[in-house]
């Protein structure tokens, strides 16, 4: 299958990084990008074929990654148009809707929405997906292949469900880093070195997720066991209840879902 990645940013290189470590040959790969000093970037670092003629990669292609911006993926679409056929489209632009993006494809019916996060640029990355009716079972095997190359991956039946997704994984790396963030200040506060905050701000939060990680156990059981009666977690525990710290986080991720939905809105408005 060769694959053609219109837009060579961050996103396109990691996954294309991806394909070509799980030993895709990458003669299968395109990737096309307005910027000489990308192309040149993806040509030495992957050895893969670039240009700048989205329609000429398209034509030779069966599957289409459109990583561009959301802002430009209706000028892209449109050149694009001439030179889409039977190929997958996959989209993983935040905001641009399966519908409004076929349609801006001419009528295209193999479109699927995917929603990676940014730990996909170190192979962690989880990917919610959803495809649109005309996607075939072969081609969701395709998407999923895709965006393996990155992560894992999970499918939604409805495509608004891509808003909780955006608000939850999509968006979630930077509530994890805030809470590092937080944690580190609060090291250094403390009398901690800066380079000692840091590290154990980044390792307590690596480990304490492998930990969940590794076996059935809720977060709210995990937490139970480290919160001894009396003791310092509960004390800190209390303090972070006393300011609503849970409910401001599900506040925080229902407002990144509305403004998902927002921008579907009017990405997608004629």
């Amino acid at each position: 299958m060769n694959i053609a990645f219109i837009g060579g940013g961050n996103m396109a290189a990691a996954i294309i990084g991806g394909l070509v470590g799980q030993g895709r040959s990458p003669a299968t790969l395109h990737a096309v990008d307005v910027l000489p000093e990308a192309r040149a970037r993806l040509e030495k670092q992957f050895g893969i074929r670039t240009s700048a003629d989205p329609a000429a990669a398209a034509v030779d292609s069966e599957c289409i990654v459109l990583a561009v911006k959301p802002q430009q993926m209706r000028e892209v679409a449109a050149a694009l148009a001439p030179a889409v056929g039977g190929q997958l489209v996959i989209s993983i632009a935040a905001g641009i809707r399966g519908g409004d993006l076929a349609r801006w494809l001419g009528g295209h019916a193999a479109v699927v929405r995917a929603m990676p996060n940014t730990p996909a640029l170190v192979a962690a990355g989880i990917t919610g997906l959803h495809a649109l009716p005309g996607v075939s079972a072969r081609q969701r095997s395709a998407a999923e292949e895709v965006l393996s190359a990155v992560g894992t991956t999970f499918w939604v039946k409805e495509e608004s469900a891509l808003d909780a997704v955006t608000a939850v994984s999509g968006s979630g790396p930077a509530y994890v880093f805030y809470v590092i963030e937080a944690l580190e200040q609060a090291a250094r506060e403390l009398g901690l070195p800066a380079d000692i905050a840091r590290r154990s701000a980044l390792q307590t939060f690596a480990g304490a997720v492998k930990l969940a990680m590794a076996g059935d156990a809720d977060p709210a059981t995990l937490r139970a066991r480290v919160t001894s009666k009396g003791g310092t977690t509960e004390r800190a525990i209390a303090a972070l209840d006393e300011a609503q710290v849970k409910a401001a986080f599900v506040r925080a991720v229902r407002a990144a879902a509305e403004r998902s939905a927002e921008l579907g809105d009017t990405l997608g408005r004629d």
